[in-house]
């Protein structure tokens, strides 16, 4: 131990996995910042994530490689992980950890801010209303995504969820005349043709000036993709917050970064819970999605979009289970749709949005959304029921009732769920759309609009 103003430790204890262990440290605070120089002249950087009387385990977020018991000197910074905040992030391109990868130099902050957050005070927020249009009919009409809202999208391994990302960042916005709009991405534990095709997509459609990129390579250390999500949304609290702009946060792929934190949760030594993942996923996974919302003293407002990815597109996996129960529904992506080449491939029966019936309707979107959305999914649900029949007895078979709810359902399925990547559909294309579907229908078969709307609305003929 060398006793300067600055008070270094020499060596380390233990190195496990991505940790390191210290002992006969004193005064030291959890979560603060730490800085590791090697005897090559490297530094990295790393916290303080364990303490146990005088000793300290220190997560490294470079990894341990080249770092032995006796080549170190560790000294504290007596502050946490903190996120370098300017308007300047705007259109950047930055590490996991917040740093500058596209060439454009540094970060100058007008503050800098500690990842972790602090709580909202429930009094002080704001109900969600008012919807974000992202030109998705499945979303903008079933599921609709509402201002301080965070609705998941649970997809599984290989399907298109990266391609419906993209486009919902091409494609997001509040109104034709609202600019202060703007989105933070954050992808971790992706792979570089992925980053590269993020990177990609939001410069050629022009989007990038209003994006902050995070990307986590699914080479770089895991610790820095736990890192990730909080400087996202640390950027976007500041973003909204203090800057006054409504941030739509995307984190692809929440999976990668469970397991990341399931890695290094074994690195510490701690007892498993549920398939391996700590018994404080759920905590953890919280302590995430809470930060979206609106508050008083800000007409700003953060609005989160996480993308998870099922293992053998189960939804009773932890990740998925636990989201579901923080979050305000969930948007769920469905393998047969997929396969069959619809896209996006939204199933609309176990996906839903707890708050859009706050968001939409007269003011909002338009006075007949929540009935045709009702309707159409009380349509579609009748629609399974008789596919489901006509697997049995045959489709010929079928009632005359029941062969046009099957006409009904491969007309939603490929009019409605399936459109273009690079289709931008407003809310009232959407709904007339819904109701050029629902004409089809018998007008008896319609038993969740009333007769005032169908009389305005309903046109068999046009068919």
């Amino acid at each position: 131990m060398i006793l300067s103003m600055i008070i270094e430790y020499i060596g380390v204890k233990e190195i496990n996995g991505s940790v390191i262990v210290l002992d006969g440290v004193k005064n030291l605070s959890f979560e603060e910042t730490v800085m590791i120089h090697l005897d090559n002249g490297e530094e990295r950087a790393g916290r303080v994530v364990q303490i146990e009387g005088e000793r300290a385990v220190i997560q490294v977020f470079e990894g341990v490689k080249g770092i032995s018991l006796t080549n170190t000197r560790t000294r504290m910074l007596g502050h946490p992980v903190e996120m370098s905040l300017s308007t300047e992030l705007l259109g950047r391109i930055l590490d996991g950890a917040g740093r500058p990868i596209d060439g454009l130099g540094d970060i100058f902050p007008e503050k800098r801010r500690d990842i972790n957050g602090t709580p909202i005070n429930p009094v002080s927020r704001v109900y969600p209303r008012n919807y974000i249009s992202t030109g998705i009919s499945s979303i903008d009409c079933l599921m609709t995504l509402i201002r301080g809202q965070k609705l998941p999208i649970f997809s599984g391994s290989g399907m298109r969820h990266n391609e419906l990302a993209a486009q919902i960042v091409r494609q997001a916005k509040i109104s034709d005349t609202y600019t202060d709009f703007a989105i933070v991405f954050a992808a971790m534990g992706v792979k570089n043709d992925v980053a590269d095709y993020f990177r990609r997509s939001f410069e050629d459609s022009g989007v990038l000036n209003r994006v902050v990129m995070f990307l986590n390579l699914s080479n770089d250390p895991i610790i820095e993709r736990i890192l990730t999500p909080r400087c996202a949304l640390t950027t976007a609290e500041y973003l909204a917050f203090d800057r006054g702009m409504h941030i739509l946060v995307i984190m692809t792929d929440m999976t990668s970064y469970a397991e990341a934190l399931r890695e290094f949760s074994a690195s510490k030594g701690e007892i498993p819970g549920r398939k391996g993942y700590p018994g404080y996923l759920y905590s953890d996974l919280a302590s995430i999605y809470e930060r979206a919302g609106m508050i008083k003293s800000s007409r700003g407002s953060v609005t989160q979009i996480p993308i998870l990815t099922m293992p053998n597109d189960d939804i009773t996996h932890p990740v998925p289970d636990l989201t579901g129960y923080i979050t305000e529904g969930q948007i769920v992506l469905d393998r047969t749709l997929d396969s069959s080449g619809i896209y996006p491939p939204v199933s609309p029966l176990p996906s839903l949005s707890r708050l859009m019936k706050d968001g939409i309707g007269e003011g909002f979107t338009r006075a007949d959304h929540s009935a045709v959305a009702n309707q159409l999914f009380a349509c579609y649900a009748r629609v399974q029921e008789a596919r489901s029949l006509a697997s049995v007895i045959g489709e010929e078979e079928l009632s005359p009732n029941d062969k046009k709810l099957i006409k009904f359902g491969r007309l939603f399925d490929n009019k409605f769920i399936n459109q273009g990547y690079l289709e931008n559909r407003t809310i009232d294309q959407t709904l007339d759309l819904g109701w050029e579907l629902l004409s089809t229908l018998p007008r008896e078969e319609l038993d969740r609009i009333d007769d005032k709307m169908l009389e305005g609305h309903y046109n068999p003929d046009s068919q």
